[in-house]
């Protein structure tokens, strides 16, 4: 590597819903501490890495158009095989041009995302990079990882110009043992085999090797897959680990997020900070240079909304209905999609060259709402704006989850546009109210995750 890469800011993000451990525990006869973050049903790994990434530009100060690369790690993006990092980038705004990569298969894969855009920017191919870890996993029926696992993303800007942290060393190794892993075709995520076998002949002495080759740190961020390994490992190398048990503790084991949600909590002083994270046999540690507290690695992620055993398993798409869901009978590879994909997933419109009536979605609208005229320039549509008025159904068919409210908003810029909003802001809607959209997961689709924005209120 030949030029030094700061952090220069993080953003991160969590989903709605909280789970706690007890009411796992209780389902299945067993205790439970704590609890886990739980995806909303229009919540997935490309909502959850969307918005830590708008957090992350915002705490930087940088606008989408300086970015040169995005680099995504998750254990499985929402296209098993399909065009995952396309869709993340048009939702950003950035340009079509951008550099990166999408990393997955392990909980590894945060670490390798971080790592390949360390590489990138130091070799001088980026500038400036945008680094993102997300997962929402779906731990197995009746496994302890039930009470464990959770999900959450974590967005790291790095540049080559100073900042207030500075990436200093990386250490590496593999061994080819099979942890927690999902087969083929498998849904959930199978826990280690044998726990006591993994804890003292693979975890305890593979990760001492790295975080002792890392070298010394006031705070660390370890790998806690089970509760009790992270303390474990902290105690080998009189370690500070504080700074991931608390990240371990808004969310729960958040997958490939997880050793950089705890790396964000362990920049918030000055110092030597370093970060271990594992999956899939693989074990990287890097240690980063803290000299000022990085933006956004305090902020809130909030504490979502409580929910109980049976809920996040609707959620999770574990307990599911009996009955066919209406499909939207669009299929997602469709000539809608295809040509006015860009303007549904960036938030676009056009703007009518003779009267400057913005005319929203443009594909749909040949003539102007406004003059009848047929020139448009498409441009980025504002993402917030007024509710001028909205509606609530209470009865709605499979994948919609009712209450869903309808709502008609006026945005900044001047469009009136028609969204979804979001079932915990029903309470509490009122025209007038100043909201902000958010991009969510509508429906899935032959196979195929469709997203579009929804409306949530600005408190």
């Amino acid at each position: 590597m030949r030029q030094a890469v700061a952090i220069g800011a993080v953003g991160a993000a969590a989903p709605s819903l909280r789970l706690a451990a007890a009411d796992v525990a209780a389902a299945w006869g067993t205790r439970g501490k704590g609890q886990v973050a739980v995806c909303a049903p229009d919540e997935d790994v490309l909502t959850l890495s969307w918005l830590a990434i708008v957090r992350a530009l915002a705490n930087a100060g940088l606008s989408v158009d300086q970015v040169d690369g995005l680099w995504w790690g998750t254990t499985r993006p929402p296209f098993a095989e399909g065009p995952s990092l396309a869709m993340l980038g048009t939702a950003l705004r950035l340009c079509g041009d951008v550099g990166g990569a999408l990393l997955s298969g392990s909980s590894h894969a945060g670490m390798e995302a971080l790592v390949a855009a360390w590489t990138a920017v130091a070799a001088g191919s980026a500038r400036t990079a945008v680094v993102v870890a997300a997962d929402a996993l779906v731990p197995g029926l009746g496994t302890s990882a039930e009470s464990r696992i959770g999900a959450g993303a974590v967005a790291f800007v790095l540049t080559a110009a100073p900042g207030p942290a500075v990436l200093v060393s990386m250490t590496q190794r593999s061994r080819p043992v099979l942890d927690r892993y999902r087969g083929d075709g498998e849904d959930s995520t199978r826990d280690v085999y044998d726990a006591r076998l993994f804890r003292e002949d693979v975890f305890l002495p593979m990760l001492t090797d790295v975080a002792t080759a890392t070298g010394e740190a006031d705070r660390w961020s370890l790998p806690d897959p089970d509760g009790r390994l992270g303390a474990a490992l902290a105690r080998r190398l009189g370690a500070d680990a504080s700074a991931s048990a608390s990240a371990y503790a808004e969310t729960g084991d958040a997958g490939a997020a997880a050793p950089l949600l705890g790396l964000r909590a362990a920049l918030r002083a000055p110092g030597r900070a370093a970060v271990v994270g594992y999956g899939g046999g693989r074990a990287t540690g890097i240690a980063v240079e803290v000299g000022d507290v990085v933006a956004g690695c305090a902020d809130d992620l909030g504490a979502g909304t409580a929910v109980g055993y049976a809920e996040a398993l609707r959620a999770r798409g574990v307990l599911v209905a009996s009955g066919e869901p209406v499909p939207m009978g669009v299929p997602p590879a469709g000539g809608m999609f295809v040509r006015g994909g860009v303007e549904m997933l960036a938030l676009q419109g056009g703007r009518c060259v003779e009267c400057g009536t913005l005319n929203v979605p443009p594909s749909v609208h040949p003539a102007c709402i406004g003059c009848g005229g047929g020139k448009f320039e498409v441009c980025d549509l504002a993402r917030t704006g007024t509710i001028h008025t909205f509606s609530v159904n209470h009865s709605m068919p499979a994948p919609f989850v009712a209450p869903l409210p309808l709502v008609i908003v006026d945005l900044d810029d001047g469009a009136r546009v028609q969204f979804q909003g979001l079932s915990e802001d029903v309470p509490s809607l009122a025209v007038d109210d100043r909201v902000e959209l958010v991009l969510r997961r509508y429906a899935v689709e032959r196979g195929a995750p469709v997203y579009g924005y929804k409306v949530r209120r600005i408190t």
